[in-house]
């Protein structure tokens, strides 16, 4: 009969209903195959045909062998700074770890980002779910060695964001640009991440500029696809 859904497009109309009402948070596991299917009265490839098509309206991401997690948190997937790439796993505790804070010369990036200077002090990070210690992501932040930022590779950054340490040093991201792709990681990253070279990641450049249009911040970031996504706004 036309109008009636199908059985997957009722299933999958009732678990997106959960996860926009927040009823199912951002991160959360969704029952296995077995139990929707046990709920719903159906079989596991009517399930399967539910979940995929929640996955292709961007509210749940299927891992292989681990299940099906939910990535709509209800909120923008925004981190204030316009990242068209940003952490959906939101309400989701993470933490990170910096690897390593250090002075460094790139005449490379500095030609790039079209700065006289070559010198930076470089931020390596790591960031993981708390849960079970999975590595989401690395990134490198390049920040101009102003004299606050200059100290941080004999103080460290303590509790601060590098936010914090942006507004301290009187940066104030305005504008910027960033490009995203994908790439097999190399053996290097891979032991930072904690997987097997080859695997795939989505890897993105940031730059941020104050209003005046002066180098803010460069940021080389490695980003796990089943826990990232790209985000566009436009209108």
């Amino acid at each position: 009969m036309t109008g009636v859904p199908l059985k997957h497009q009722r299933i999958s109309r009732i678990l997106a209903r959960e996860i926009r009402s927040g009823r199912r948070p951002a991160g959360e596991q969704l029952p296995g195959e077995h139990a929707l299917a046990q709920r719903f009265g159906v079989s596991r490839t009517t399930v399967r045909a539910a979940l995929a098509e929640l996955s292709e309206e961007g509210l749940i991401t299927t891992r292989t062998g681990k299940g099906s997690y939910v990535l709509f948190d209800g909120g923008p997937l925004d981190d204030g700074l316009g990242r068209p790439c940003a952490l959906v796993l939101q309400g989701v505790e993470t933490r990170v770890r910096t690897l390593a804070v250090r002075e460094t010369h790139d005449s490379g990036l500095a030609d790039e980002l079209a700065l006289e200077k070559n010198a930076f002090v470089c931020v390596e990070r790591t960031r993981e779910l708390v849960a079970d210690g999975t590595v989401v992501s690395y990134e490198r932040s390049y920040l101009p060695p102003l004299s606050v930022i200059r100290e941080l590779p004999a103080q460290g950054l303590g509790q601060d964001s590098l936010a914090e340490v942006l507004l301290r040093a009187g940066l104030r991201p305005d504008h910027g640009e960033q490009r995203v792709s994908g790439r097999r990681i190399d053996a290097h990253e891979a032991e930072l991440l904690r997987r097997t070279p080859g695997d795939w990641f989505l890897d993105t450049r940031r730059t941020s500029r104050a209003a005046d249009g002066s180098f803010v911040e460069h940021v080389v970031s490695l980003l796990d696809p089943d826990h990232f996504q790209l985000t566009l706004a436009f209108g």
